[in-house]
């Protein structure tokens, strides 16, 4: 198959799922003929190497779960997305994903050329169509996008780290990046959708994590499930901060808790290959239309979704969906408030349920909870299943072992 767009009138019979945003799913992923063409004209072509970042963005790109995005933004659309939150043609969008290259790269080519993409493993990636060749404005971006331009924030520290000038156009993608883990859970979006429609299911809700799951986690989920025909566990398995628990370890304990405390049939474990950009409300709008494309119908965003510091209120996440006609978003978010076990309640609950006060709540703060795995300790099971905190107390002595996890 060579690149295009699934269109709707194309999907495989099946239960009504929502249509991908834009209403058609964007691939750009090369085969056959077409991908030997462009393997034997990347030779002459400009090469260009990209970190981690950019390589997941084509990754993204290639299998339409940024639909309709079908390279990187050219001038036009990223003006609206970070100015105005939509694209050039309306659609509701939040996050920019550029190209962003050094003056001397940027010199040395035009609009209407094109560009090779390697990674830094020497993998050709894709072949760019230079559309739009720009200057943009990273401190308004970080402004914009982040709400501060404080390069203590990850997202900021990153963007302020890239290239001056930005290329935009649409990707050919040749490979996608070369992956060893997970590859059982590395489903695009047009396979999930089968699966979803293999299930029977039509309203599916999407939960996003780049942390082990705890009981709180659970809880949202669970509601969620109620009103749904699955769950459809996301996690993040990108580029992330230093500090957050490495993909391999929060995988391990998805795979235990759904295991031992989930309906396994309706629930579908996939990974997200995305970056986390820390970019809190404008993320969590992001994190909600990627889902939508891999056939979502409802998304959970919970309290400081995507946040990191005191960067976001803590609802933020929730309050910025306002700006946008809930139908052009089309993927219904469920609004979560802080949620605890109570002691006095006998069960989990949110501050919307349960009428105790404080001291019957167990709450633990993420310093606590990593002092406590740390030293051995397991938290209290209301805050953290054990089987989920004794993969944890494992990785974090491996580490401090200097074994790796």
């Amino acid at each position: 198959m060579t690149k295009g767009s699934t269109t709707l009138s194309e999907q495989p019979k099946g239960p009504t799922l929502i249509a991908p945003h834009g209403g058609r799913l964007v691939n750009r992923l090369l085969s056959g003929d077409a991908r030997n063409e462009a393997l034997s004209r990347a030779a002459s072509l400009p090469r260009l190497v990209v970190g981690e970042w950019e390589a997941s963005d084509i990754e993204l790109i290639a299998v339409g779960a940024v639909s309709p995005l079908e390279g990187f933004m050219t001038f036009d659309d990223y003006n609206c997305v970070v100015n105005g939150m939509h694209l050039a043609n309306g659609l509701p969008w939040t996050i920019p994903l550029t190209l962003a290259v050094d003056e001397t790269f940027a010199a040395s080519v035009k609009e209407g050329d094109e560009v090779a993409i390697y990674d830094a493993a020497d993998t050709l990636l894709a072949i760019l169509h230079i559309e739009s060749k720009f200057r943009y404005h990273k401190q308004n971006e970080a402004v914009q996008v982040y709400g501060t331009d404080d390069e203590k924030h990850p997202g900021v520290a990153a963007l302020m780290k890239r290239g001056e000038v930005a290329l935009g156009g649409p990707l050919d993608v040749v490979n996608l990046p070369p992956h060893s883990d997970f590859q059982q859970y590395r489903l695009t979006p047009a396979e999930t959708r089968e699966a979803f429609r293999k299930r029977g299911w039509r309203r599916i809700v999407g939960f996003q994590t780049r942390n082990p799951i705890h009981r709180a986690h659970e809880y949202m989920q669970k509601v969620a499930m109620e009103i749904t025909d699955g769950l459809f566990l996301h996690p993040l398995v990108g580029k992330t901060k230093d500090d957050d628990v490495s993909a391999e370890l929060r995988m391990r304990t998805y795979e235990v808790i759904v295991e031992k405390y989930y309906p396994r049939e309706r629930v579908l474990i996939a990974v997200n290959p995305a970056a986390m950009r820390y970019a809190g409300p404008r993320e969590a709008v992001f994190h909600a239309l990627v889902r939508k494309n891999y056939g979502c119908s409802h998304f959970i965003v919970g309290r400081d979704h995507a946040g990191v510091g005191n960067y976001y209120g803590t609802f933020d996440a929730h309050y910025i969906f306002d700006n946008f006609d809930p139908q052009a978003i089309g993927i219904v978010p469920l609004f979560f408030d802080y949620t605890f076990y109570c002691r006095a309640c006998g069960n989990m609950a949110s501050v919307k349920t349960c009428p105790h006060s404080k001291e019957h709540h167990v709450t633990l703060s993420g310093t606590k909870v990593r002092e406590m795995l740390s030293a051995g300790t397991m938290p209290p099971p209301e805050f953290t299943r054990p089987e989920v905190a004794q993969i944890l107390i494992e990785g974090y002595a491996a580490q401090q072992q200097g074994a790796g996890i």
